[in-house]
């Protein structure tokens, strides 16, 4: 990696993104990558150019350079950062290759198929000094960081005692057929990778990143043939008695629910793992409620926050990611470890969940 910063009169370099793999989640990071300041696509690479070049011409990457292997992207020495959004299967090979060449890595969830796995990528990272981080975007937003200081200051909720989460979608006939994340040799995780990632994460950051004590994952989750996970869920515990219940599915309405229940109040939040407007993102918080009169309605109501964003959030991670590895490549910088250390308790408890559904709900007790 050049440690070179650009000359006092020169505008400062762009940390330069190559996208190892053409997958449909690539074209939103890629228009991330040209909305985001201080980034910039350098490179596709995909199994063959042609690929490559429809990728590009789809997502207006007309100065990217263009490589028909993923060894070819992993060489290409103008490339500081790898995107690496291929099947789970896959990540342990790619991004450990990308890391012994020095790439900084941005990993699409489920980050790995287990924590071993995820283990070897981050020793791979750093052992090259290299960042990690994964492509949770919901973590970038501005309304994740007001929702945090509402939670900190204490007044508004009190101390977190209960935790609800919900991601599900209404997958068509050819996603439950054909997608990959219904194939047990790409993403054997299925919807708890895909979505019950997401679920994990909102308990955990809920918690300030606390691992819980025991897992019990719920009882008859859904399976396909080939023994997939189409729809599941759990309840964790905490050794000082809170409680946090998810559920993911592929086989309901949209939904993207928090609920934190404190003991002074609750907050809600209806879409957060994709806003329903780009630019505005809201969130309640009921606090210190009660019966009103004749137990007619509540006192007082709920407030409304509202929180805007210029730039969505898969561009502001970006963004950060970019300002990280501009630190390590042009002063000399660490990379930041708290990225790595939230994405490993994230597939800590998404391990501990697994290994309670194949053992028919049998509780599972995680290792502080």
């Amino acid at each position: 990696m050049s440690s070179t910063a650009a000359a006092p009169d020169q505008p400062p370099r762009p940390v330069r993104f190559g996208i190892l793999g053409c997958a449909s989640i690539a074209h939103k990071l890629a228009r991330a990558m040209l909305l985001a300041p201080g980034a910039a696509v350098a490179a596709v690479g995909s199994r063959s150019e042609e690929k490559a070049r429809l990728f590009a011409a789809d997502t207006g990457l007309d100065a990217a350079r263009l490589h028909g292997t993923y060894e070819a992207l992993l060489d290409d020495p103008d490339v500081d950062v790898v995107y690496i959004p291929l099947p789970t299967s896959f990540h342990v090979r790619w991004a450990t290759a990308a890391a012994a060449r020095g790439k900084h890595i941005l990993l699409e969830k489920p980050t790995a198929l287990c924590a071993a796995d995820l283990d070897a990528i981050l020793a791979a990272c750093d052992a090259a000094g290299v960042q990690f981080m994964d492509s949770t975007m919901w973590m970038h937003h501005p309304r994740t960081t007001k929702m945090r200081e509402i939670v900190d200051a204490k007044d508004a909720i009190g101390d977190i005692k209960m935790i609800n989460s919900v991601f599900s979608f209404r997958a068509d006939e050819d996603f439950l057929q054909n997608d990959i994340r219904v194939k047990p040799d790409l993403d054997a995780l299925g919807a708890l990778g895909d979505v019950g990632w997401y679920c994990i994460r909102a308990i955990l950051w809920a918690v300030d990143y606390e691992l819980p004590k025991t897992v019990i994952a719920l009882r008859e989750p859904v399976k396909n043939r080939a023994g997939v996970l189409l729809a599941c869920g759990a309840t964790l515990y905490w050794a000082d008695g809170k409680t946090a219940t998810f559920s993911c599915s592929f086989l309901t309405n949209l939904t993207m629910d928090i609920t934190l229940v404190g003991t002074n109040g609750t907050l809600h939040v209806t879409d957060f793992v994709i806003p329903y407007e780009e630019k505005t993102a809201e969130f309640s918080v009921a606090s210190k409620s009660n019966f009103a009169k004749l137990h007619i309605g509540w006192d007082p109501l709920p407030s409304k926050h509202v929180v805007t964003t210029e730039l969505p959030q898969e561009a502001l991670m970006v963004e950060e990611l970019a300002r990280l590895v501009k630190n390590i490549r042009d002063a000399g910088g660490k990379p930041e470890g708290k990225w790595p250390a939230i994405t490993r308790k994230t597939q800590v408890v998404l391990d501990a969940v697994k290994t309670s559904i194949d053992k028919g709900s049998d509780p599972v007790e995680i290792a502080s």
